[in-house]
């Protein structure tokens, strides 16, 4: 991992989640700081593609079609 220079509040703070949470080293709590972040993320993504698929299936499709045909160039 690269070394970053950290201030003495910082590197204490770290310290402190690093024996609360039972872990060995700094590094595994930054790695697990960084994956739930990720986690995270990843939900506010799938929540987002279920909104937009249930859009989607909410779609009428004779509508649709309908609408394509009177477009400008084939379909």
């Amino acid at each position: 991992m690269t070394s970053v220079s950290v201030s003495y509040e910082v590197r204490r703070q770290l310290n402190t989640l690093r024996s609360l949470g039972g872990y060995k080293s700094v590094n595994e709590v930054l790695l697990d700081l960084i994956r739930h972040q990720r986690m995270a993320r990843m939900d506010g993504s799938l929540e987002l593609l279920r909104e937009r698929a249930k859009a989607t299936a909410d779609v009428d499709v004779d509508h649709l079609v309908e609408r394509l045909n009177l477009a400008p160039f084939r379909v």
